[in-house]
This record gives structure tokens, C-alpha cells and sequence, in this order.
């Protein structure tokens, strides 16, 4: 079982740096300013928020092929689905149930789906993803498109039956599919360790024959990316699945229902010491590889486009009646 942990040396040029701290600022802006329009009952339905997550998504996502290869998503996706480049004012729109949303606001926060951004959909089912998953990729290795999927989901997802079933035949036959358990600690309030009975969820990928890997800081960016960018090459060479998972935390409760009593101040201040964003700021402006200026101007922007999506989904209609019955069947 591989771990690992970023030697701070990577072939990523600045530009792509740039950007992926650009999209760990949207997803920080973006669910922050969700979270206050939740409180102000502008946003219908429950959400679940990636503030304190954003270097697990970004890093991964960052390492497969926008456009080409897909992901599976789950209810706390909407680290991944910015992650992936997705609109944001779409994105916005739907969380409010706007005609304009990505998902023509019919599915809401935890069903964000981009499809011609390669995002096949979240889901309020824990482990949903999972099927989706192995059926997207064996449906690329069927017609030889050399896409791969990333499959993502939470800790608690991984004693749900359908983890087991899909790694199993993800594994016979040899599906381009990366599993990807992005472990915050906590199945809702439960502790990942009062309901496994060994360290880690990677260390059941021996069971089905296929490599695992830990990503030991899940709040390192580059530590994410480098791993991931191995894994991605792994898989896409036709090696089959691999199951990685990666320690975060999130700052928030599990949903906007949740006062998160069950974690101390305490707990919760230490890992804000531990705030992805802030760490890769400092490695921009410590290696020169950016300046406070740049730096700036990322933050202005993100906030902007934030409070833009803003605007865009409060100024969108509202869906029709009529619409209640577009969308059921495929052609």
C-alpha cells in the first residue's frame, strides 16, 4: 500500500498552479455564500458544504482530463463539480431551483450534474455514485475511449454494500475507474474509526486485488495532485482500478441541519490551522512562483464571480408547471 506526501517538486507550471488555487477559492467563496443565503431562506432543501475540503477535490480533479474524462459526485459535491470547471452561475441558479440551473432546477444542491463537463451527477444516496460509476467506465473500456472515471464519495460510504459490489467487479473486469474516498473523519456525527475496524478504508483494496493508496495530508495540494497524477496514468494505461483515499476535514457540519456538537472548538480550530488555501498561498509566494499582487487579484476575482452567480440565479424564473414533465424519458 502506497502513501504519500508532497516533496514540494512537481511539473506543474504556474499557470496551472494559478488555477488550481483559483478553483479552491470558488469553492470556499461559493459554499461560504451559499451558507449565508441558507440562513437568509433564500436556498430551499438541505446542503452540505467542501469549506476545509478544497485540496482533496481541486488536487484530484486537477490531475484528469477536463472535458474528457467524467466523475461521479456525491451529496457534498460541490467541491468536485467546481473542481471540474462547471458554470457558476448555472451551479448557483440550480442550488436555488432556477429554470437557468445546470440541472434546469430540478435537482438542487446535493443533484448537480454537468454532463458536457464530463460531471454524470451527485446524489443524496451515500455509495450512489458507485454503480454510475463502474457503468460509465464500462461503457468507455466496451468502445475504447481511453476515458476514465473518477468515482468520489465520503468515508461513511465505504461500509455501504455497493462499495464492496462495484470494487469487486470494477477489479474482474479490469474497468478504468478510480475510487476516490475522501475521508472528513466523520460518517454525519459518527467517527470513521468507531465503525472500521482497521486505520484506513484503503487498506480493503487487497481484498479485491487491486492497488491502494493514501494520501496521508489531504489538505496538500500538491500532494493530492502528484498522487493523483500517478493514479490517472495507472488506470488509463488499461491496469485496471485503484482505490485511494485521502485524511481532510470539513469546517462545516455535515449539512446546514447540523450544529456539529458531537466536534469540540477545539478539534475544529486545529484542523483550520491546517487550512488548505492558506498553505498554498504561502508555498506561491514563498517559492516566487507568485505575488501578493496576483495573489489579490485571484481573491478579487473568485469573490466577484461568486456574488455574479449571485445576481444571475436571483434574476432567473422560476421553472414552469409544463416542465414537470420535460426531461422524464430519453430519446
Amino acid at each position: 500500500m502506497a502513501k504519500t506526501k508532497s516533496k514540494k517538486e512537481t511539473r506543474l507550471t504556474k499557470e496551472k498552479m494559478l488555477e488550481m488555487h483559483r478553483m479552491m477559492l470558488d469553492i470556499r467563496n461559493f459554499d461560504n455564500k451559499v451558507n449565508r443565503l441558507v440562513k437568509r431562506g433564500v436556498v430551499p432543501g438541505m446542503t452540505h458544504f467542501s469549506v476545509g475540503e478544497e485540496a482533496a477535490n481541486v488536487g484530484a480533479i486537477a490531475a484528469i482530463e477536463k472535458g474528457f474524462d467524467l466523475i461521479t459526485s456525491n451529496h457534498r459535491g460541490h467541491g468536485q463539480s467546481i473542481a471540474l470547471g462547471i458554470d457558476l452561475n448555472g451551479m448557483m441558479a440550480e442550488i436555488m431551483g432556477k429554470a437557468t440551473g445546470t440541472c434546469k432546477g430540478k435537482g438542487g444542491s446535493m443533484h448537480i450534474a454537468d454532463l458536457d463537463g464530463g460531471n454524470l451527477g451527485a446524489n443524496g444516496i451515500v455509495g450512489g455514485g458507485m454503480g454510475m460509476a463502474i457503468g460509465a467506465a464500462l461503457t468507455q473500456k466496451m468502445k475504447n475511449t481511453g476515458k476514465i472515471v473518477m468515482c468520489c464519495f465520503g468515508d461513511g460510504a465505504c461500509n455501504e454494500g455497493t462499495f464492496h459490489e462495484t470494487l469487486n467487479m470494477a477489479s474482474i473486469w479490469k474497468l478504468p475507474v478510480i475510487f476516490y474516498s475522501i475521508n472528513n473523519l466523520y460518517g454525519i456525527s459518527t467517527p470513521i474509526k468507531d465503525v472500521i475496524n482497521i486505520d484506513y478504508n484503503y487498506l480493503r483494496a487487497s481484498s479485491y486485488g487491486i492497488p491502494g493508496h493514501f494520501i496521508e495530508d489531504g489538505n496538500d495540494l500538491l500532494a493530492v495532485y502528484e498522487k493523483f497524477e500517478e493514479l490517472v496514468e495507472y488506470v488509463r494505461a488499461g491496469n485496471g482500478p485503484v482505490l485511494v483515499e485521502s485524511i481532510t476535514y470539513r469546517w462545516l457540519g455535515h449539512s446546514t441541519s447540523d450544529p456539529g456538537k458531537y466536534r469540540t472548538k477545539e478539534e475544529v480550530d486545529e484542523w483550520k490551522k491546517k487550512d488548505p488555501i492558506v498553505r498554498f498561498k504561502n508555498h506561491l509566494l514563498e517559492n516566487k512562483i507568485a505575488s501578493e499582487e496576483e495573489i489579490v487579484a485571484l481573491e478579487d476575482a473568485s469573490n466577484a464571480d461568486v456574488e455574479e452567480s449571485v445576481k444571475f440565479a436571483l434574476s432567473s424564473p422560476e421553472p414552469t408547471l409544463e416542465s414537470a414533465f420535460e426531461d422524464i424519458f430519453a430519446d
